[in-house]
């Protein structure tokens, strides 16, 4: 089994890793290290949570040991490295992970981003830093405001490279790389490699060696959970699933900000402890949220894709796709939230009728079929009753009558006695096709809330998903 010594790296290096308790490196890890600390550029494809940061970051901080000084002045300390991700959250991640590798090393690491005051980071970027991990947006304002100079840069990273072109990075990438000096080692990381990301590594990186681990493949520690439900009654389920199973420290991806707030709403209401973290939530928002989940103190956790590639949360033991991504890519990036590191994990997805497409793409893309599993109550045809089913009827009365007889009053009719009626004529709002799934052409069936049951009990359905919104099912007894 190979060792980090055995890879080359500086004895001070190890002994950081060492108090960090790295024992053994990954495979990206393991390939991409000794050919990096040769200075060759590198374009690195590994699922996420494999350790792409310590594969990019550990020879680019042994390419810097002969700079490393402890002077005051900025002069000695110009930005060397510079590492470019999409997301806040991962730019706050990979500078953590900097910094604790070069605990032992006189090198200077800042993280800047935009969201929070731009006159906190120049402070610090006046007294000289040789790594500088940044989103592309506020790199940029930095050069604008001539806070910063990037002629020294020997090495450039970019990770999460194909996220950066989903979020319209581009334009702003191509100014970045304009400023930095042509001879420069480069190193382009993501989970991800499609046909515009390999575009932009020809127009960056000279010659690249292309290293390759487990590309689209999902981590064999994750547990991956297919729950058919009617769209209706997600919610319902999702709090089903925490409360009969205990679950704690639940990151929950929804696919719209609104969705986000709605559902973490929700679920404080139902005595869950939940907040959201999205793009339109101010970065103190989102650290004090992250912090209080990484600590245990937040159930659940909601957010949109912001966070799917910035949360490096240790044994996260729970990610749930509340709505499937319409990319593929995104499924991976998700569930990568958990079973890191060896760590066993588990990733729920809650599929309604619309979203059985997305699923097919998902299962081509990791090669693999998702069985369903019918949660008993919670059956793919079955909604909630809707509100105007339990209200009692109201009696409709002539208006001649009402003026001749003003005190006469109709005793108020019982409950019961409204709710059938009412049952009979509640047809989905929107008549669609016959073409359609049956089962949500039927009437809404109201169904008893369902009794507490264990993981073992939720037998996987042999069907595919999308034939169990097709036809009338049940779930399987879990009766020997």
């Amino acid at each position: 089994m190979t060792t980090f010594a055995e890879l080359g790296l500086a004895p001070d290096i190890l002994r950081a890793l060492d108090d960090m308790g790295y024992v053994t490196p990954t495979p990206i890890q393991e390939q991409v290290i000794p050919l990096a600390l040769q200075g060759g550029d590198i374009l690195g494809a590994a699922q996420t949570g494999t350790g792409k940061t310590a594969a990019f970051a550990l020879p680019l901080l042994q390419r810097l040991l002969p700079f490393a000084n402890s002077g005051t002045s900025p002069a000695k300390h110009p930005i060397r490295a510079l590492i470019l991700t999409p997301t806040r959250e991962l730019a706050i991640q990979v500078e953590e992970s900097v910094k604790a590798y070069c605990k032992h090393i006189p090198l200077r690491s800042l993280v800047v981003y935009g969201g929070v005051s731009i006159n906190t980071q120049i402070p610090i970027l006046k007294t000289g830093v040789e790594i500088l991990v940044a989103t592309p947006g506020r790199l940029l304002d930095h050069v604008q405001n001539k806070t910063l100079m990037l002629n020294q840069v020997n090495t450039l990273v970019l990770d999460e490279a194909d996220r950066m072109l989903d979020m319209g990075f581009m334009p702003d990438l191509k100014r970045i790389v304009a400023l930095l000096p042509a001879q420069r080692v480069n190193m382009m990381f993501s989970a991800t490699f499609p046909e515009e990301i390999r575009k932009l590594a020809d127009s960056i990186l000279n010659n690249p060696t292309f290293i390759e681990v487990a590309r689209n493949a999902t981590a064999v520690t994750v547990t991956q959970v297919v729950h058919p439900v009617h769209h209706e009654r997600k919610r319902a389920l999702l709090t089903h699933l925490i409360k009969t199973r205990d679950l704690k420290q639940v990151l929950v991806f929804t696919g719209t900000k609104l969705g986000c707030n709605r559902l973490a709403n929700e679920l404080n209401k139902l005595g869950l402890h939940a907040d959201a973290i999205h793009g339109d939530k101010t970065q103190q928002e989102r650290i004090k949220a992250l912090d209080a989940f990484k600590a245990g103190s937040l159930r659940v956790l909601v957010a949109t894709d912001v966070a799917a590639r910035g949360i490096d949360i240790e044994a996260l033991p729970f990610v749930v796709n509340y709505d499937l991504p319409h990319n593929a890519e995104d499924y991976v990036h998700r569930i990568g939230r958990t079973g890191r590191a060896g760590v066993k994990g588990e990733a729920i997805s809650l599929v309604s009728e619309s979203e059985t497409r997305y699923l097919k793409d998902i299962e081509k893309l990791i090669g693999t079929p998702l069985e369903p599993t019918i949660v008993p109550g919670f059956e793919p045809g079955v909604a909630d009753v809707p509100a105007y089913a339990t209200r009692p009827q109201r009696t409709e009365r002539p208006a001649e009558r009402l003026i001749e007889h003003p005190v006469d009053r109709p005793a108020a009719r019982p409950v019961e006695q409204g709710v059938a009626p009412a049952l009979e004529r509640s047809a989905p709002r929107a008549q669609r096709p016959a073409s359609r799934d049956a089962l949500f052409d039927s009437p809404y069936v109201p169904s008893a809330a369902p009794a507490a049951a264990p993981a073992a009990n939720r037998q996987p359905s042999r069907k595919p998903v999308a034939a169990l919104f097709r036809s009338p099912v049940k779930p399987e007894s879990s009766e020997q």
